[in-house]
């Protein structure tokens, strides 16, 4: 007779029914949606360029043109506010703009694919300068719809699916163009591409537009200071009066808002420290596969194939683990683990090329990178005051994504200094910080973070 299971597995078992969520499973395509396009101004474009021949001087150059994925919060303001008649009207804010960036998605792809880089690369260069820009402004707008589409508790398994989907969108991009490519040319892989991109359409069609009613009254209750300042200046031409306001409610009152809150500071500094020792580890992983003896096969076999798939477990666990336990907790435990796998390389580094070590390597990295992941991410939701999600979304995760490159840039000093076994037991302790600050905020804020309620602004300063 087989043993009932304990309550405690019954209970996360029952967990998972977060995942089943219909509010949950949109998330996943709307994450298929902003993976698609990544891959076709970076790797699949370079593949591109280099089989045309152009030099790679200039296909480095090409970097630029990406630029627009870590300057969407310049132009995120205007996702929140300005609305785009008639799709406003029709869909909503949100919906409205997700469609737009969508069609400007899809006819960037077609104008990049029926260029030819070896006689017109100058226009290759602006269509991918052009899909990069429609490409942040959907992650945009996605980002905004997840956070106010989910509950609290269902931010961490959107976490874990969107990072579900946008992985499959990289897919999808990367091998399934270059097939596509190889068969019948470039012009149809990125056509395919944009065809494609029906899938995160018809799942914006279908979906309802968030309540942002709280939303707009926490607005206006800020805009109500401009306002005030306005009417003591009625010499100003109204054009300028109304221009004023709408940048005080678009771009001022987000950092207001966020700035309100107790020790802000502090978040943003745990915010750039959280992923310290994981980004040390990853900006030198490749150059320690290469220099212990891991042939460039068992490495992408084992680390950007079995690799991925752990990444993506991990998230859903992480996801889980937000549900069952709270952010923070999971915040916490997650960062340990995640901390605890630099130690794995360390050991690594002392056995050398022992390919299935590699096997476990991989697997406690990525498995706990994908833990990690989901459960900042979450964290990063919760942050956002839903009044202001897209604006406020867009600069937290700029400044993780900002922190990731600056820490990490000197990883390569560090590991011309020490040997490998050293490296990465300094990036273990890189870690430390970043969870030291954690139990701070655990004992200093609520039992669980809570997300920003746009009615509490509505008390703000009485």
């Amino acid at each position: 007779m087989t043993p009932a299971p304990t309550a405690a597995l019954r209970d996360w078992w029952d967990s998972l029914t977060v995942y089943r969520d219909i509010r949950v499973v949109r998330v996943l395509f709307l994450g298929f949606s902003s993976g698609l396009p990544l891959l076709l101004v970076f790797s699949t474009l370079s593949y591109w360029l280099a089989e045309a021949e152009v030099s790679k001087a200039t296909i480095g150059l090409f970097a630029f043109a990406s630029t627009a994925y870590g300057f969407k919060f310049l132009w995120s303001p205007l996702v929140d506010r300005l609305a785009l008649p008639p799709l406003t009207t029709w869909l909503g804010q949100r919906r409205g703009w997700l469609i737009a960036a969508q069609g400007l998605i899809v006819a960037c792809m077609l104008g990049l694919g029926a260029t030819d880089p070896t006689t017109d690369l100058w226009w290759t260069a602006l269509w991918a300068v052009l899909l990069a820009f429609a490409s942040a402004t959907q992650d945009i707008v996605i980002d905004a719809y997840r956070v106010e589409s989910l509950e609290e508790r269902q931010l961490g398994a959107g976490a874990g699916t969107i990072v579900l989907g946008y992985r499959l969108g990289m897919v999808a991009a990367s091998g399934g163009a270059l097939i596509i490519a190889d068969l019948a040319g470039w012009f149809w892989a990125y056509a395919a591409m944009g065809a494609l991109m029906a899938v995160g359409m018809l799942t914006a069609l279908l979906s309802p537009e968030p309540d942002r009613t709280a939303a707009t009254a926490s607005a206006r209750h800020e805009e109500a200071r401009v306002e005030a300042f306005l009417e003591r200046r009625a010499h100003l031409p109204n054009w300028l009066r109304e221009a004023a306001g709408f940048l005080y409610g678009a771009v001022v009152c987000p950092f207001v808002d966020f700035m309100t809150r107790r020790h802000w500071i502090l978040i943003l500094v745990f915010i750039a420290l959280y992923k310290y020792g994981d980004a040390l580890l990853g900006i030198m992983a490749m150059p320690f596969y290469e220099e212990v003896g891991f042939t460039k096969t068992e490495v992408g076999v084992i680390s950007k194939g079995y690799g991925v798939v752990m990444t993506i477990v991990g998230g859903l666990l992480g996801g889980l683990m937000v549900a069952r336990m709270g952010i923070l907790k999971a915040l916490l435990i997650c960062g340990i683990a995640q901390a605890g796998s630099n130690l794995v390389f360390a050991w690594q580094a002392y056995v050398g090329a022992d390919v299935g070590w590699l096997v476990v390597t991989i697997s406690v990295e990525n498995l706990t990178g994908g833990m990690g992941t989901a459960a900042f991410v979450a964290y990063l939701s919760s942050l956002c005051n839903i009044a202001y999600t897209a604006t406020q979304y867009a600069l937290v995760s700029s400044l993780m994504s900002f922190a990731r490159t600056f820490f990490s840039a000197g990883g390569g000093w560090l590991a011309e200094q020490v040997d490998w076994v050293t490296y990465f037991l300094v990036t273990t302790l890189a870690a430390v910080p970043g969870l030291l600050l954690l139990l701070w905020m655990m004992k200093v804020f609520p039992s669980d973070v809570r997300r920003a309620d746009p009615k509490d602004a509505l008390t703000d300063g009485d």
